[in-house]
C-alpha cells in the first residue's frame, strides 16, 4: 500500500476492523518509533479509513506509555486528514448516563512527561489550543448520533490525567468544581498534536462509570469500566461508521491552517 491511500484516521480497538470491506494491515515507520500497532485500511461508505488501537493490539501500553507522536504522524503517513479518536472516560456530573457520549468541544491537560510537540525547535512554534477540536468533525458527530436515537452531548470539556491510577475524591471533586465534564488519561496530547500537523481531529468520550467525586458514586474500577464498555462498543461502531460517509475533505478552516502566524 502507498502513502497517501487513506482519508480518515480513527483510533480505535480490533472490533472495528471486521465491518471494513477489502481490510489491509500496513506496518507504517514514523521519525518516533513505531505506532502502537499495525494499522488496518479498509473501504467504509467508499472512504478510505484507516484504525489504529491507541493501546495497541492487546492493550499493552498503558496511557502514559503510548507513543502519540509515531501514532498521528502514521495517520498523516498514510495521506488522513480528518481523525476521529473516540475514548472511555468518567462522568463528573450527575446527569450524565453510563453509555452517554459526549463530542467534547475542550480539554483540560493534568498529564505530566508526555512527549506533547512535534516542534522541539530550531523553530520555535507556538500552536494555539483557543479551540482545539474540529467544528466541522464535532457537527457531523452530533448530528449523525441524533439522527441514530444516540444519546449525545453537543460540547463538554475532558479534563485528561496522567493515570495509570484514578482520580482521589479530592482531585475528582476539583476538576469538577472548576467545570470539567468527563475524566480520561488518553485524549491528551493526541488531539493537539493532530493540531501541530494541521489535521482535524474530534473525540466522542464515552461515558463508562461515575468518578468518585459524584456524589453517591463508588470508587471505579478497571473490570467496571470495561464492561460498560463493552456493552456499548456496538453503539459506538453503529456511530462512527454512519458518520463516516458524511465526512468530506479537509476544509480550510482553523485546523488546516494551524501552522500560520504560529512560527517565530
Amino acid at each position: 500500500m502507498a502513502v497517501g491511500d487513506a482519508d480518515i484516521g480513527i483510533f480505535g480497538g480490533s472490533g472495528f476492523y471486521e465491518l471494513l470491506d477489502d481490510a489491509e494491515e500496513i506496518i507504517v515507520e514514523t521519525p518516533f518509533g513505531a505506532p502502537s500497532a499495525p494499522l488496518v485500511v479498509g473501504d467504509v461508505a467508499g472512504k478510505r479509513v484507516a484504525f489504529l488501537p491507541r493501546h495497541g493490539r492487546r492493550h499493552e501500553f498503558p496511557p502514559g506509555q503510548i507513543n502519540f507522536r509515531a501514532n498521528v504522524w502514521a495517520f498523516k503517513e498514510l495521506g488522513v486528514r480528518r481523525v476521529l479518536g473516540p475514548c472511555a472516560s468518567g462522568a463528573l456530573r450527575a446527569d450524565l448516563h453510563l453509555g452517554d457520549f459526549v463530542v467534547c468541544d475542550q480539554f483540560v491537560d493534568r498529564t505530566s512527561g508526555r512527549t506533547d510537540t512535534f516542534y522541539e525547535g530550531p523553530d520555535t512554534t507556538h500552536v494555539s489550543a483557543a479551540e482545539p477540536y474540529c467544528a466541522d468533525l464535532r457537527r457531523v458527530l452530533v448530528e449523525t448520533a441524533g439522527e441514530l436515537g444516540i444519546p449525545v452531548r453537543d460540547g463538554g470539556t475532558v479534563v485528561v490525567i496522567q493515570g495509570p491510577r484514578f482520580s482521589t475524591r479530592a482531585e475528582s471533586r476539583w476538576y469538577r468544581d472548576i467545570g470539567c465534564d468527563v475524566i480520561n488519561m488518553t485524549a491528551y496530547p493526541e488531539c493537539h498534536l493532530a493540531r501541530e500537523l494541521q489535521l482535524c481531529y474530534a473525540t466522542i468520550a464515552m461515558v463508562t462509570d461515575y468518578d468518585v467525586g459524584v456524589e453517591g458514586s463508588e470508587p471505579v474500577t478497571a473490570d467496571r469500566v470495561a464492561e460498560v464498555f463493552r456493552e456499548n462498543n456496538a453503539r459506538l461502531r453503529q456511530l462512527l461508521f454512519a458518520a463516516v460517509p458524511h465526512i468530506g475533505p479537509q476544509p480550510d478552516d482553523a485546523c488546516a491552517t494551524a501552522l500560520l502566524g504560529a512560527r517565530l
